[in-house]
């Protein structure tokens, strides 16, 4: 589908040059003398490499259709994940660095969108929060603002992350996903 440099936003695949990009960056630019242009930044999916692109506003690219599946997670071994898609109960593995550091949030049964290009698993995306059990946490210094001060706290998946000071070892709390960050207690 063909989108005008303007509609390009962070998050979107592109086809360009032979291959898939991931757009990380976007920047409008309307110099005072000349066109208007879209500086983009992007990153392959298939050779890991970074390109940073100019397109004026006038031209298009060709954005990647993909394909949306749910899947249900079933288990890891040391390089993959496994997932089963709920109605047919067929399975697929996926290399961890597809997923990278989010994988350590995937839980037995959770349900995640898989994202194909051309039947190759892309990306996928996880449910917008998860719970999670607080294994250690440091101990809340006296006096500090609870508006401002944020401890270290590791959760029982081995991810660090930062929580308020009332948070102790042992309890369970929801975690964003898309950035990794404590949202409340349960």
């Amino acid at each position: 589908m063909k989108i005008n440099a303007g509609e390009i936003r962070v998050g979107m695949l592109l086809e360009y040059k032979d291959d898939l990009w991931m757009v990380l960056k976007t920047q409008h630019v309307k110099p005072g003398k000349g066109g208007a242009f879209a500086q983009i930044e992007m990153k392959s999916v298939n050779k890991k490499t970074k390109l940073n692109e100019r397109f004026r506003s006038s031209e298009t690219v060709e954005k990647a259709s993909l394909e949306e599946n749910k899947y249900n997670f079933l288990y890891e071994d040391e390089n993959s994940y496994f997932f089963m898609e709920p109605k047919s109960f067929e399975q697929i593995e996926l290399k961890k660095d597809i997923i990278g550091e989010k994988g350590k949030l995937l839980s037995e049964n959770l349900e995640v969108s898989i994202n194909f290009y051309n039947e190759l698993p892309i990306s996928v995306d996880l449910p917008n929060q998860v719970t999670c059990k607080i294994e250690t946490t440091d101990v809340a210094l006296k006096g500090q603002t609870v508006s401002s001060s944020y401890k270290p706290a590791t959760l029982d998946n081995g991810l660090n992350i930062q929580v308020p000071p009332f948070i102790e070892a042992g309890d369970e709390v929801i975690v964003d996903t898309r950035n990794l960050e404590y949202v409340k207690k349960i």
